[in-house]
């Protein structure tokens, strides 16, 4: 097993892993990318739940049997939706087509995303935008990168002069938690100098990463929105807690992830 490896020989391996990582995602992508374009029209719950699993068995196809070729070993975690922590372990947390209610409306914010967790930490994740091109990686203690470019969180200091952004609930979300996230964009939208508020959350998490926004927040959420956002925004010097600001875990209600000069003040404002 890879734990049982000296340091450098880990190393060693999740470098090549996740180089065989970012092929199986690009792959996956090129497939989601052929069928964009036109909005996938539906009438019923049940027409978009059909849709939306096409794009995913299409770009799984392709993913399943290569990360498993390269982790044999490694679990495979089913529904992208699900939250919580995971058993011991190397765990593949995938999620096929983030984003995918977009790619069907033929909007351009969508991703194909996969994270390796070993005992309940990403230790290396890609998540590539097929429309773009841009593909970003992180793996631990070796930074995060935009197509090879070293990427970096904001300096900035003051909440003030800062983008933030949030995702919505989901719509079968709890009342309450719907309500949460209402009443902290009207706190966000007082001390931030911008707010968006847009789907998916890895696509925020990036641009976090990348000094684009400095802030990221959400309620709730499956560890395939967060995991891999985590480790990018990790990597690139940012900090990641939930909400209150004590430390996140694939278990906590809330996550924030932001800019070092600007998570305290994003914490006190989410908690008014």
């Amino acid at each position: 097993m890879s734990e049982t490896l000296p340091t450098t020989d880990v190393a060693a391996s999740d470098a090549d892993l996740l180089a065989g990582t970012e092929i199986a995602v690009r792959e996956a992508g090129s497939a989601l990318r052929e069928r964009f374009g036109e909005v996938v029209r539906h009438r019923t719950r049940e027409e978009l739940m059909s849709a939306l699993a096409g794009n995913d068995d299409a770009a799984l196809d392709i993913l399943r049997p290569r990360l498993t070729s390269l982790r044999p070993n490694a679990g495979w975690v089913e529904d992208e939706l699900d939250g919580g922590a995971l058993p011991p372990g190397e765990w593949w947390v995938v999620d096929p087509a983030e984003g995918n209610v977009n790619h069907l409306h033929a909007l351009p914010e969508w991703a194909v995303t996969a994270t390796l967790v070993r005992d309940n930490q990403p230790v290396l994740t890609v998540v590539h935008l097929p429309l773009t091109g841009e593909t970003y990686t992180a793996r631990t203690g070796a930074g995060v990168h935009l197509d090879g470019r070293p990427l970096h969180v904001s300096p900035t200091a003051d909440l003030g002069l800062s983008i933030v952004a949030t995702s919505q609930a989901r719509p079968d979300e709890d009342e309450k938690v719907v309500r949460r996230v209402g009443s902290s964009i009207t706190a966000m939208l007082f001390d931030a100098l911008v707010v968006r508020t847009a789907v998916p959350a890895t696509l925020h998490l990036t641009n976090v990463a990348a000094g684009r926004i400095d802030a990221f927040w959400q309620f709730a959420g499956a560890r395939a929105d967060l995991l891999p956002g985590a480790l990018l925004v990790t990597e690139a010097g940012g900090r990641i807690s939930d909400a209150e600001g004590r430390p996140w875990t694939p278990q906590s209600e809330s996550f924030l992830a932001a800019a070092p000069g600007v998570h305290a003040e994003a914490v006190t404002t989410l908690s008014r």
